[in-house]
């Protein structure tokens, strides 16, 4: 196994926390990006991957000026980004006939855009090394829509056309792109929903529980790793059996 530099957008949250341990412990170098955070939450980070090689660098990823100076820091300190996590992500959950314009473009700016950004600054460096490894964290939202999230879904779905469309641009040049989609997960938005909600979401899922972010972090660091060359433009689902199809 190589040792690669992977960079893990959102990666101080639930999910992206649990990433960034799971590429550290594969051996990579990881860079945790994430927008500028208290001093109590990045300690709680620093915390949670305490032995494993992860730095953090602040950035919003959403503004293609803030994505290119940190991947001008991230080359000058650590070399070529040879693994990308998009997981930025926020909601801005409200029905359609009430939902202001700034409510669409913030969620298209941070859940979509985020992925342009950082994909169209990184690939030229992954064809020209010859190996590079994209996943994109859509949604299950993606691919059943939820009421009150039009936004939301909009740019997951828009996610999966996005990752379908480069991963045959970059597939002969050593370059896999897929997406991960997850389901319920347990983190601190669905530990939230009231009790009865929470059984009765837990009801409607096969495998009888809520994912993990360690769920979702397996299944990343499957597409990965060096193994996985021959999976592109997928989209694996990590939900339990909620949502199937092929």
């Amino acid at each position: 196994m190589s040792r690669r530099t992977a960079l893990v957008t959102g990666g101080i949250g639930g999910i992206g926390t649990q990433v960034c341990r799971r590429l550290a412990a594969a051996g990579h170098l990881v860079i945790a990006s994430d927008l500028p955070a208290s001093a109590e939450r990045l300690a709680q980070f620093v915390d949670s991957v305490a032995g494993l090689d992860v730095r953090f660098e602040a950035a919003d990823v959403s503004r293609m000026a803030d994505c290119e100076n940190l991947v001008q820091r991230i080359q000058d300190n650590y070399g070529g980004v040879d693994i990308l996590v998009n997981g930025a992500g926020i909601t801005r959950d409200v029905s359609l006939r009430k939902m202001s314009s700034e409510q669409w473009q913030e969620v298209l700016r941070v859940n979509l855009d985020s992925v342009f950004n950082l994909c169209r600054l990184l690939a030229d460096g992954m064809c020209t090394r010859g190996f590079g490894r994209i996943v994109n964290i859509s949604s299950i939202i993606g691919q059943t829509g939820a009421f009150g999230q039009s936004n939301y879904a909009a740019a997951k779905a828009g996610m999966h056309g996005f990752t379908m469309a480069l991963a045959r641009e970059l597939a002969a040049k050593g370059v896999t792109v897929n997406s991960v989609s997850p389901g319920y997960i347990d983190t601190p938005m669905t530990a939230a929903i009231p009790e009865a909600l929470r059984t009765q979401m837990i009801a409607a899922i096969p495998v009888g529980r809520i994912g993990g972010p360690e769920d979702v972090a397996h299944a990343i660091a499957f597409l990965c790793a060096e193994e996985s060359g021959y999976l592109t433009g997928l989209n694996l689902p990590v939900n339990g059996g909620l949502f199937m199809s092929f």
